[in-house]
């Protein structure tokens, strides 16, 4: 059983400028819950002109309290008050050129308990093809307090989808099975696993209910994402890239007058603040 949620937007910036700010779209007022980024890899192709890169977050997070009535906080590293932390893979391919910019991100834990996969397509509003050498524009040009002209001008379509699947059900029953066919071949090293009031639930059951879950929180965290790059956008609207640096400054030092943790970067991961 999967559940997906879907949606479709637009940007009022041109493509140069949206796909700039998903690279620097953390911190912003809307993801305090991103504690830090660090690349593992970004690799340009010079015969495609494609830019790859793989991106680790570690985002805190307050676990639904559905979920911890649901699941035992045990199994998903939860504080009494539900607070938990997962480390999210985000790999990316963009061409700036052609006007596109393919995203993923996927949990790294809990996944066997509920998978997410969130995936975005950026198009440059219009026609798809490449742009002629004369008018495409590269990061490197953005390096200025000021954007160039190139950057403000147009709009950018986004396509994105959330898919949600648990095999929560399928491992308690897969358990459950091995318990039953070692009991049965007189293995006294095998007992069933105490699964507690899993056993009056069916394997469809659990699923529904940790999926649909995890479908309402998307649905709600959806809105807050998009907020957040519009204010990246802004602000490099506005400064450029030292008025998103501002910006970032300024969500640190409002997050540790609150006592809020922010997002701070680790390696070398420059062009994120």
């Amino acid at each position: 059983m999967v559940k997906v949620y879907t949606s479709t937007y637009a940007y009022d910036h041109a493509f140069p400028l949206v796909s700039l700010a998903y690279f620097l779209r953390y911190p912003n007022p809307y993801s305090t819950h991103v504690q830090s980024t660090d690349v593992i890899s970004r690799q340009f192709d010079p015969q495609t002109r494609q830019l790859t890169t793989t991106r680790l977050h570690l985002k805190r997070s307050k676990l639904p309290s559905a979920v911890l009535r649901l699941i035992p906080r045990s199994l998903l590293g939860a504080t009494a008050a539900g607070d938990s932390q997962s480390y999210i893979l985000e790999t990316s391919v963009v061409d700036v050129n052609a006007g596109w910019m393919k995203t993923e991100s996927r949990n790294l834990e809990w996944t066997g308990v509920l998978s997410v996969v969130e995936r975005q397509d950026y198009y440059r509003q219009g026609e798809l093809r490449p742009a002629s050498p004369a008018s495409s524009t590269s990061f490197a040009q953005t390096s200025s307090d000021l954007l160039p002209s190139a950057l403000l001008q147009g709009k950018t379509d986004v396509v994105a989808s959330v898919t949600l699947r648990s095999p929560f059900g399928e491992n308690v029953k897969k358990r459950r099975a091995a318990a039953a066919a070692a009991k049965a071949a007189g293995d006294q090293t095998e007992s069933e696993p105490k699964v507690g009031f899993f056993r009056s639930w069916s394997q469809g059951s659990i699923q529904r209910s940790i999926e649909l879950i995890g479908l309402n929180k998307a649905r709600k965290s959806q809105p807050n994402a998009k907020e957040g790059m519009k204010v990246v956008l802004e602000r490099l609207r506005e400064g450029g890239i030292v008025g998103v640096l501002e910006g970032m400054r300024r969500d640190r030092e409002t997050a540790f007058a609150t006592g809020l943790h922010v997002p701070g970067n680790h390696g070398h991961d420059d062009d994120d603040g």
